[in-house]
């Protein structure tokens, strides 16, 4: 399948995965602490698996004229609770703003993504085995090479 046989949302999509699975765990295996790396589909070992969505959201009059398509894309990692399990939203959260501002275009498939919320919720229930979670908001914009 070809680039031209994918939705703009498919492959916003797959170049965000590619970004998480490539860029983002190399900065996580810089680190000092070993941290979990970012996993999708089959798996061995430890790592984790963020959830994403992605969703249109509201253009500026600018973005309508000029035909520009905007998108709010929203990943969860739910990290395992662990003494080091508040550190790792950390790292996440963190690898993920410096990849982002390495490549904000997403290898070519954007014209630009930002980040542009972070919020860390601990576990409701500590000692449970409830986890952390990191949910990180971005801003996509795409130009719109085939309006409807």
């Amino acid at each position: 399948m070809t680039d031209k046989d994918l939705f703009i949302e498919e492959i916003i999509i797959n170049s965000l995965k590619s970004l998480l699975k490539g860029r983002v765990n190399e900065l996580l295996e810089e680190t000092e602490y070993p941290i979990p790396p970012v996993e999708f589909g089959t798996y061995r070992g430890t790592a984790v698996v963020p959830a994403i969505s992605l969703s249109t959201c509201e253009r500026s009059e600018k973005e309508r004229i000029i035909r520009l398509d905007a998108y709010t894309l929203t990943i969860t990692f739910t990290v395992p609770e662990h003494p080091a399990g508040e550190r790792n939203c950390y790292a996440y959260a963190g690898a993920v703003a410096t990849a982002l501002g390495e490549d904000p275009s997403l290898g070519g498939a954007a014209s630009r993504a930002e980040l542009t919320g972070k919020k860390y919720v601990p576990p409701k229930h500590p000692g449970t085995g409830e986890g952390w979670e990191v949910v990180l908001t971005l801003r996509v914009v795409v130009e719109n090479q085939h309006p409807c």
